[in-house]
């Protein structure tokens, strides 16, 4: 797939742009040659933040909106030629104890949307980010795309409609969607101030400052980890491919256990340690097991697999925060 003939000159709009996997898309996009314009409500601890974009600041156009504004999403929409549709409320745990907003921004919102692209851009694609949190507790694994869908809190339960608003539109209104199930996402960019929007960041942040990582249970649990160039290519491959409109994709990789994977993060930090403790009772309520994908329709349809081993996206990572730390601490 050529991706320099499918995205030069395009205008190209990413919600969520200032956050983690946006600012990282954006600068793809910008050396494709596309017309970026990222869309952020720079909610606090949501991720935003303008240093991601730093380096591309006067390649790309910049609107602070929330996408919950089907007035302000009416204007933005137009013309665009391709949507990622990253903004979202990723965090579990807010989710239980915040219902109402994370219904907002990962339903009210995506309809809002939806909506402005039927009404004044019927033709845009969208490309829309689900999470792997709507499978819940795997019945099997690797988890593939026909697993039931039973998620564990309410964050999963919303992200889950946001999904199936875009396929519906996609076929009902014909407007062209596909939704890539994420898992774990790490790399560059990622909010790391707190530990709410995911551990990968989180564990990052305790190993370079030298702290004690505590690990839920009994570091056994498996989770696979994209590294978000990976990611990315995965985003772009959906919105070049016309087979991908309408149809859901898991990312994913080979698994590893929490406690191998902090073992080597430490390992490259050169600093840290880690405890296991027992799980907290609201988490334990929520925790899904063991989880890892099944990639293989992705890999079919996109010819899209992961590139960047585990050790090789975690020293890119940790190698970035040694230099830009200050700008997320």
């Amino acid at each position: 797939m050529d991706l320099d003939k499918a995205f030069r000159g395009k205008k190209v709009l990413i919600t969520g742009g200032l956050g983690f996997i946006g600012s990282n898309l954006a600068h793809r996009l910008v050396e494709l040659g596309a017309k970026v314009l990222l869309v952020d409500s720079m909610i606090p601890h949501h991720g935003g933040n303008l240093f991601n974009i730093a380096d591309i600041k006067n390649k790309v156009a910049v609107n602070i909106a929330d996408i919950r504004d089907e007035n302000g999403m009416d204007y933005l929409v137009r013309d665009q030629q391709f949507i990622f549709n990253l903004a979202g409320q990723v965090s579990h745990t807010d989710s239980m104890t915040d219902p109402y907003t994370d219904l907002e921004i990962n339903c009210r919102s995506q309809i809002s949307l939806l909506e402005a692209c039927r009404k004044h851009n019927p033709t845009v694609k969208i490309i829309f980010a689900s999470t792997r949190q709507i499978y819940g507790a795997p019945d099997y694994l690797p988890v593939n795309e026909t697993h039931l869908l039973h998620p564990t809190d309410v964050n999963g339960i919303n992200k889950m409609a946001g999904e199936w608003y875009h396929i519906v539109y996609n076929n009902v209104y014909g407007i062209r969607a596909t939704s890539l199930r994420l898992t774990n996402t790490y790399g560059p960019r990622m909010l790391v101030k707190h530990n709410r929007l995911g551990f990968i960041g989180w564990f990052i942040r305790q190993a370079l400052d030298g702290e004690e990582i505590q690990l839920f249970g009994d570091g056994t649990q498996l989770r696979d980890l994209n590294y978000v160039d990976d990611v990315v290519d995965a985003f772009l491959l959906a919105a070049a491919h016309e087979n991908a409109n309408g149809e859901v994709f898991n990312l994913g990789t080979e698994a590893i256990s929490l406690m191998e994977l902090v073992h080597l993060l430490i390992e490259i930090c050169g600093s840290g340690s880690y405890t296991l403790v027992p799980f907290p009772p609201e988490r334990k309520r929520i925790d899904i097991g063991s989880y890892y994908s099944d990639y293989t329709k992705v890999e079919a349809s996109l010819g899209w697999r992961p590139q960047i081993s585990l050790r090789d996206g975690l020293e890119r990572t940790v190698a970035y925060y040694r230099k830009h730390g200050e700008r997320y601490w």
